[in-house]
């Protein structure tokens, strides 16, 4: 599938998460869009809401003790991590320049005509939207890849999801395996359903990480994963509301590089045998006279692979040497009478 001008069948899309890490400065918002270009991430990826569009302006709902935000008014929280609306063309502009995709995650019908305005080459839909089936429906309706997390989903929600985007006569869709924790364990990860969604619905399959470190990225994309997306600070010495469990900028740059590199040893099915001249063969180990019998005492398999491969060894003893040979010479057939 082709995300803007990256075709995912042959690289991993690599997205670096902002998320509410720019702290409403626009400036460190700047940054991240450079520091992710640096890294070598295919894309940055923003979120598209006020607070107005997750949720009400009530004291009533707050975050469980435990959470990351623990104690902490879904409304307040979600009114100090937005990004302004007036910031994403700007954004856009720089990243245009710089060579890098910007897309974002809308959160209302709105946020998508917000992104339709600045022409963003991907939809992506949060863990938490899954089931906001209009939402879906209004991103997919535009035409590009839509990219959907699963982290609260059951079946069914994942399957309603690709209907509604096929519906609308959309079929670009990567789903990503998520765990909707912040940060989240190890053991919750259960990246073994990568393989699972790939054959259950049809789709490219990707990774949405919250987990701490590299480790959960790696293995997905071993497994098979297309799509990485991973959050990441400007600035890890600045405290931000997702700072917690994102990648600073070396550690992101690193992502990248490992990500590469585990694309290079994956390769492809191949049995070459390229080191085959250092693996053992049959030599001479003694000086042999013309006629003298060939036996355990004057023939062995060493290294390197100059001479008859071992499997003719049982063949040699008790034949006899057409002519004068000197320890260390590899063996070849015409040695023997």
């Amino acid at each position: 599938m082709i995300i803007g001008t990256h075709d995912t069948s042959k690289k991993v899309f690599i997205i670096a998460e902002l998320s509410a890490n720019h702290n409403q400065d626009f400036s460190l918002a700047k940054k991240a869009v450079l520091i992710a270009h640096e890294a070598g991430c295919d894309a940055i990826k923003l979120q598209t809401y006020t607070p107005d569009s997750l949720t009400l302006d009530i004291k009533e709902e707050k975050f469980k003790a435990g959470d990351l935000w623990q104690n902490e008014y879904l409304y307040d929280l979600y009114k100090r991590a937005c990004m302004p609306y007036e910031w994403h063309k700007p954004l856009k502009e720089y990243a245009d320049e710089l060579g890098i995709l910007l897309f974002s995650s809308p959160f209302d019908l709105e946020a998508v005509d917000v992104l339709e305005g600045i022409d963003v080459p991907a939809y992506k839909i949060a863990s938490f939207e899954i089931t906001d089936i209009p939402l879906i429906k209004y991103a997919a309706s535009k035409g590009k890849p839509i990219i959907i997390s699963t982290g609260v989903a059951e079946i069914e929600d994942i399957e309603l999801a690709i209907a509604t985007c096929k519906n609308a006569g959309n079929e670009q869709i990567v789903l990503l395996k998520c765990t909707s924790a912040y940060p989240a364990k190890p053991e919750s990860m259960n990246l073994l359903t990568i393989n699972d969604m790939k054959e259950r619905f049809g789709t490219e399959v990707g990774l949405s990480d919250h987990s701490m470190g590299n480790d959960a990225v790696i293995a997905s994309v071993a497994l098979g994963a297309r799509v990485i997306e991973k959050h990441f600070t400007p600035d890890e010495n600045i405290e931000t509301p997702d700072g917690a469990f994102s990648l600073s900028p070396t550690q992101l740059k690193e992502m990248v590089t490992s990500v590469r590199n585990v694309e290079k040893m994956l390769g492809s099915v191949k049995y070459d045998g390229k080191s085959k001249a250092y693996a053992r063969s049959l030599y001479v180990s003694c000086d042999i006279k013309k006629g003298e019998s060939f036996s355990k005492e004057n023939i062995k398999s060493i290294r390197p692979g100059n001479g008859l491969h071992p499997k003719h060894y049982e063949d040699l003893l008790g034949r006899r040497a057409s002519y004068d040979i000197k320890a260390g010479t590899p063996l070849q057939m015409d040695m023997t009478l």
